[in-house]
């Protein structure tokens, strides 16, 4: 009997990218979701879906029953509500609890934890000027995804420490690309300067990266990654705006190039975005997280070569993997 992968949030972006590339390889794949009467993403794929929601945790057992490798993927992914401890950081905290628990009593071979690089520091640079995987980030600057993503992949490295578990943490960079029904934040963000939507230079650096690519990252980290060991999977150089501009007026020739502000001037919009979207419970359309996250002197520079040591990662440059998705958007239009 072939062995079960079980993937959490298999109808999400990475996870249903996941899927699909298991399927490939001719994986026996359990697709994990919250609501089964969405069938559409598992269209045409050969795997069981079943209910597993983190806060449930007799559907996480049930789910991981005669399961050998979990990949976990679900997470809460905004960067707005109206109470971001209860909405975002605690979901993601007390999710990652539950899953591992029940991992644990289900004695599996391996466990691929999904983090992010919003786990990594923002400042801490190792001699080649670069971030790598034994920083945590210390200033979030007032993202709650952000200190969910570092809060809830430290409360997974506890357990698995505590239970003895072959656990591998992953950290991918800004997903675009693959397989997508739904559009996630990240992909959104990148949709905004295609379309001329961003009326306001605050970013300087992005790590776009292939979704297929960290998709093969977690499929290599199960079966090479060594136990207790994060693995950025990312690109090793960022993207900046004015380079993503470029790759986007290949399509839209006559792209309107986005002003640049002063810091001052971008954090006082995002201040009057917020209080309105308080009254209107509607996301803002700027946070003054990620001005502070975003607006210039954050390093974005990632050492890979851990996991290029082990999981023979090497992704397609990001502004490769960016103009492959506008080149897709484009012809949605």
């Amino acid at each position: 009997m072939k062995k079960i992968s079980l993937v959490t949030g298999a109808n999400g972006h990475l996870g249903n990218n996941l899927v699909r590339q298991l399927l490939k390889k001719g994986e026996n794949v359990r697709a994990g979701v919250r609501n089964l009467e969405d069938k559409e993403p598992f269209e045409g794929l050969d795997c069981e879906v079943v209910y597993a929601d983190l806060m449930d945790k007799d559907s996480l057992r049930k789910a991981l029953e005669g399961v050998d490798t979990l990949y976990q993927v679900a997470a809460v992914f905004k960067h707005w509500a109206q109470d971001p401890e209860k909405e975002i950081i605690i979901p993601n905290i007390d999710g990652t609890e539950n899953i591992i628990e029940a991992a644990r009593e289900a004695n599996l071979r391996k466990i691929v934890y999904v983090s992010s690089v919003a786990a990594l520091s923002l400042d801490e640079v190792n001699s080649k000027g670069k971030i790598d995987e034994t920083t945590w980030l210390k200033n979030g600057h007032g993202s709650a995804y952000f200190v969910s993503k570092k809060e809830s992949e430290k409360k997974a490295w506890e357990l698995a420490k505590k239970y003895d578990l072959d656990m591998v943490s992953v950290l991918p960079g800004a997903m675009i690309g693959g397989e997508f029904l739904k559009k996630t934040p990240t992909m959104m963000g990148f949709d905004s300067v295609l379309l001329g939507k961003m009326k306001i230079n605050y970013i300087t650096e992005m790590t776009p990266i292939d979704v297929s690519d960290v998709a093969q990252g977690m499929i290599e980290a199960a079966e090479k990654g060594k136990k207790g060991t994060r693995y950025i999977l990312a690109n090793e150089e960022p993207v900046t705006l004015d380079e993503i501009i470029e790759i986007a007026k290949k399509f839209v020739p006559n792209l309107e190039t986005p002003q640049k502000y002063t810091k001052e001037q971008v954090l006082n919009l995002a201040d009057k975005l917020e209080a309105e979207a308080k009254k209107t419970n509607t996301q803002p359309l700027l946070l003054r997280s990620q001005v502070e996250l975003y607006y210039g002197g954050i390093n974005r520079h990632y050492d890979i070569t851990t996991s290029k040591k082990d999981l023979n990662f090497n992704p397609k440059l990001g502004a490769e993997a960016l103009e492959e998705y506008f080149e897709r958007v484009y012809k949605s239009l």
